[in-house]
């Protein structure tokens, strides 16, 4: 154990600007979540159906991400190509579905005419809507001859939102249950994998780099410029800030060299958040009151639940500090937001209408503040 005054090193800027990005992230993916849901409802377009998952998903997505983390433990040489290939598709798709809503607000505020172009997959394709596209397709390129760690945090954040958007969890039970899983899941891959498969399964993946198909195809072509093409990148799987933050392009391979963490330390508890910020923007049980959202009591559910995950948070990296090894940030951050809205909701006897769940209907005429 280390003395407390190294706590000093959250101060660092590296460390600062993780911990203040994963707030950020957490709070724009449920506020993107909650707006994307009232487009849904306003426009009825099942192409743009969200996943709500039901008990059995919810248990299943801890057994595949163990298998998926074996996988990757034992064959990432093999399949990191495929896997970059996959991941950078995925993230020109995030990328859009983060950038669209701000070209829309554009268009409305300057009265800018979007007019047709041509149709696509069924439905109309504006060219403010290809342009949009060239963009994510620019950031998406650059990221992958560069592997640039701003582009590379750029693209994970974009997932991360589009993520919990389109996937939701219906109520606090199926809630509970899912992060208790996962809770256990990052626990067991972090601290006692290595007694079973003879290495720390899960910091041997997070800290893997993949091999570049750009690179790959361009050597095999004896295309010019090859040395301003990365050969390894860093997926778009978790954010990394270099130590030197400020020196640099890309962190080192040394593990020591950057700060990091994954997604599923952002996306998981953003679910949760995305399930509370809901309910207290749905519309009140007094019809009298149409230009406020807030629950039945006027409890913000979604600031408690924020707040957590910063102490959690904080919490987990300075046990990471103090104990000189990588920690599950879930150990920390699934008691510091689960707890919270459990423990309001049922002070303020609404725990039984959060676990169960009910329709949520959001008021149209404000915007997503929490």
């Amino acid at each position: 154990m280390e003395p407390l005054w190294k706590l000093v090193y959250l101060l660092e800027p590296s460390s600062l600007t993780l911990f203040v990005t994963a707030i950020v992230v957490c709070y724009a993916s449920a506020s993107r979540a909650l707006n994307h849901g009232k487009e849904m409802e306003r426009n009825r377009d099942l192409s743009e159906a969200s996943i709500t998952l039901d008990r059995s998903q919810a248990l299943m997505i801890p057994v595949m991400s163990s298998c998926s983390l074996l996988l990757m433990f034992y064959l990432f040489s093999s399949v990191s190509q495929l896997l970059t290939a996959f991941t950078a598709v995925a993230s020109v798709s995030a990328l859009y579905f983060c950038f669209s809503p701000y070209v829309a607000q554009i268009k409305s505020k300057f009265g800018l005419s979007d007019p047709h172009i041509s149709r696509c997959c069924s439905k109309s394709f504006t060219r403010f809507q290809g342009l949009l596209l060239v963009l994510c397709i620019g950031l998406d390129v650059a990221w992958l001859v560069s592997g640039n760690w701003i582009l590379n945090n750029l693209l994970g954040v974009s997932l991360c939102i589009a993520f919990v958007s389109h996937v939701r969890l219906p109520n606090i039970k199926i809630c509970a249950m899912l992060l208790v899983c996962l809770f256990v899941y990052d626990i067991f891959w972090v601290f006692y994998s290595e007694r079973f498969f003879g290495a720390n399964v899960m910091v041997s993946v997070a800290t893997q780099q993949a091999s570049n198909p750009v690179h790959t195809v361009a050597n095999s072509l004896s295309l010019p410029g090859l040395q301003f093409i990365t050969k390894k990148l860093e997926l778009p799987v978790k954010i990394v800030f270099p130590r030197n933050i400020f020196g640099g392009s890309m962190p080192g391979n040394s593990v020591s060299e950057y700060m990091m963490l994954g997604l599923g330390d952002m996306a998981i508890p953003s679910m949760l958040l995305a399930l509370v910020l809901y309910f207290d923007h749905r519309k009140p049980q007094n019809p009298n009151i149409t230009s406020e959202f807030q629950s039945p009591t006027g409890v913000k559910y979604f600031r408690h639940a924020l707040f957590g995950y910063a102490f959690g948070l904080f919490s987990a990296l300075a046990a990471g500090i103090l104990t000189r090894s990588p920690q599950p940030a879930l150990l920390y951050l699934v008691p510091c937001t689960l707890g919270p809205v459990i423990l309001l909701s049922w002070m303020k006897e609404e725990l039984g209408e959060l676990w169960d769940g009910s329709p949520l209907t959001v008021n149209e005429k404000n915007p997503a503040e929490p």
